[in-house]
């Protein structure tokens, strides 16, 4: 049994190598600067990044929404197509073509 204990234990007699082992330790798992709580934050950037990325698009895609609707030819278009508005005296005609409409159970 003392050779086990001697075997193993014998580089943690030396005061240099445990207070090394000590502190970095202490460093990874206990410290406010730790490597957990930067690895955390890490993530959190990641994220954020993607989030900023994806408002970004949308701000562009909005940006093109506006444009497109500061012209009276976009006004016009946009009303006749999304909400199915018409001139008086006109006629409306929905075309849907069968592989866009949603399919039904045949046992109904």
């Amino acid at each position: 049994m003392a050779k086990f204990n001697s075997k193993y234990l014998k580089p943690f007699k030396n005061i240099y190598v445990l207070v090394l082992v000590v502190f970095a330790v202490w460093m990874i798992f206990f410290d406010a600067h730790s490597y957990l709580f930067h690895r955390e934050l890490n993530a959190d950037i990641k994220e954020l990044e993607y989030q900023k990325e994806h408002y970004k698009q949308e701000m562009q895609k909005d940006n093109k929404a506006i444009r497109d609707l500061s012209t009276e030819d976009g006004v016009e278009r946009t009303a006749r197509e999304t909400y199915y508005m018409k001139k008086p005296n006109e006629d409306i005609y929905i075309i849907e073509y069968e592989d866009s409409l949603p399919k039904q159970n045949k046992n109904e």
